[in-house]
């Protein structure tokens, strides 16, 4: 039978018909940056697959990539999918246990070493015996160069091709509760997804039109990895940009000037705050209801966050908070919502055009099948959807429906127009002391919404009543040891909490407020690679001075 068009096929189609035309842009510090067109992604690819083959590893032997986004991850991945292998993308930013327990959990068979920030401290979790090879922008290592082998390998040549049901990656999730799972990917099920990415952005550009993205969410995150980096292998007119730092971000994204961006809510959240940092949000809601006048602040705002080219721009991974979203779009971005996971590679619901409204992730896309049971949690069957999970069958098992849809772990509901809204994390729920569930999403989607807010979680497990904890915004945060402005803080949050309080029901009420003492980040461990919050470690962090905040009457406290 056959197994259709894959994505290998698609990538030789660009290396024959258009070896010239520019395919990804990697910044190399001093302000240059090196072009690569296709003909050279091939070449060095190819060069890398025979060196690979040459080493005689099993058929789908999985073979690491430990990097930030750079255009060797790309051209790895090509090389190792020619050789015959699987790849192994492990986030940048993962400690010396995490990157052990994956390489050996996945049986690696060679890791590449990139980009990295933290490689003095994930150094020691590579097995001595592991063979490695270094990227060109890696840190300074004592492993053979990407640039020495393939100087010295002759390219391979031919079509190699892959089967559909071949594993083409596997992907390890970021472990927000636990040990991180490692799901399989087929050829068959990434190419069906991306096609379906493919006609999504054409719908919004057109079938010939060149589209600008930059690449800087962690390619092992399978949101970046399917609507960017496997969308552009497929699509071969998508012009892909890196960000070279966290530092250039900026500059980076104005360099860009991407016609198609996607992000998560905490970045979409800093952009805001980012903003207001600079005009106070008073003060740009009157500007902005000035004819005329608006539309220049409009341009003005957009340019300075290097999107008033962005004709196309997404939010996912987590939930958005609806006002954020009208705030963008008021700025004239049309900002989208959508929803998928890892299981799913990325390809399950999304908005658009006629199918979208604030606080809703959109309607399923083509050839996803979704229903809501009655527990309300979401189930899916995806053509994206995962082999299984590496070495757990235990999974499996528990994951999937007796008719092969898999249980999301979301819950949700569908209004009138069929639009799905998130409302929940099934696991998410917890029981306050008064018996009732209280679902933390909706209220957590409330608090962020609140300018001096960069996160939040909802918790309470057997209290009287349900807490939260906040992150302030970054701008404040350097400001709160003057005392006028720690009052204007307590002030706000007071109103915040009455405001929230009011709207919701007497065993969803929130007793406090208690402000985060720092930032929650990945390095601290209150975040995932992926910057979904984790509730667990930030829970017990707190857990000791519970007793002492609901004992007082105060309702806002500082950690």
């Amino acid at each position: 039978m056959a197994q259709g068009k894959l994505i290998l096929d698609y990538i030789y189609e660009h290396e024959s018909a258009q070896p010239d035309r520019v395919y990804l842009s990697q910044p190399i510090g001093g302000g240059k940056c090196v072009d690569y067109n296709w003909g050279q992604v091939l070449d060095q690819s190819r060069r890398m697959a025979a060196h690979l083959k040459a080493q005689g590893f099993e058929h789908g032997a999985r073979i690491a990539i430990l990097s930030k986004n750079c255009a060797h991850f790309f051209m790895a991945e090509l090389a190792i999918w020619m050789a015959g292998g699987s790849t192994v993308a492990i986030f940048p930013t993962e400690t010396e246990r995490t990157l052990r327990y994956v390489l050996e959990h996945s049986g690696a068979s060679l890791l590449f070493v990139g980009k990295l920030d933290t490689w003095e401290q994930q150094a020691a979790g590579v097995p001595q015996e592991l063979p490695c090879i270094a990227f060109p922008l890696a840190p300074s290592t004592r492993f053979e160069t990407w640039d020495a082998v393939t100087a010295r390998t002759p390219p391979l040549t031919g079509l190699v091709q892959r089967a559909g049901d071949d594993m083409a990656l596997l992907c390890y999730t970021s472990g927000s509760t636990g040990q991180p799972k490692g799901v399989m990917h087929s050829f068959g099920a990434v190419t069906r997804a991306c096609e379906g990415m493919v006609k999504y952005v054409r719908l919004q550009f057109g079938p010939k039109s060149e589209v600008r993205m930059l690449s800087y969410l962690p390619l092992a995150h399978i949101y970046e990895r399917g609507w960017l980096q496997f969308a552009s292998l497929i699509d071969g007119q998508i012009h892909v940009f890196f960000a070279e730092s966290l530092e250039s971000f900026l500059q980076d994204l104005q360099r860009a000037r991407p016609t198609a961006f996607i992000s998560v809510p905490r970045l979409w959240l800093k952009f805001q705050q980012g903003v207001f940092a600079k005009i106070p949000p008073q003060r740009l809601d009157r500007l902005l209801g000035i004819p005329v006048l608006g539309s220049i602040v409009k341009r003005k705002v957009l340019k300075g966050l290097g999107l008033d080219h962005t004709l196309l721009a997404s939010s996912a991974s987590a939930p958005i908070p609806a006002e954020l979203i009208t705030w963008y779009r008021r700025l004239g971005l049309n900002l989208m919502e959508g929803y998928a996971m890892t299981e799913d590679f990325g390809y399950s619901h999304a908005s658009a055009a006629g199918f979208n409204a604030p606080g809703c992730v959109g309607v399923p896309l083509p050839g996803v099948e979704v229903r809501i049971s009655e527990e309300g949690e979401i189930l899916i069957r995806s053509p994206g959807q995962l082999m299984g999970y590496y070495r757990r069958p235990d999974l499996d098992a528990e994951s999937f429906t007796a008719d092969g849809f898999f249980r999301t772990g979301d819950k949700g509901e569908r209004n009138a127009d069929g639009l799905l809204k998130l409302t929940g994390r099934v696991k998410e729920l917890f029981k306050t002391a008064k018996g009732k569930y209280v679902a933390p999403a909706p209220i957590e989607n409330r608090l962020n919404a609140h300018p001096m807010v960069e996160m939040s979680i909802v918790s309470g497990v057997g209290q009287a009543s349900a807490y939260a904890m906040v992150v302030l915004a970054e701008d404040l945060r350097l400001k709160v040891g003057d005392a006028a402005m720690r009052m204007r803080v307590q002030a706000e949050f007071s109103q915040l909490l009455e405001g929230v309080n009011a709207e919701l029901p007497d065993y969803e009420k929130l007793k406090l407020i208690v402000v985060s003492a720092e930032p929650w980040t990945i390095e601290n461990g209150c975040l995932t690679p992926t910057m979904k919050i984790r509730r667990s470690h930030i829970e017990s962090a707190a857990e000791a001075k519970l007793v002492a905040w609901f004992a007082t009457a105060e309702k806002i406290h500082w950690a």
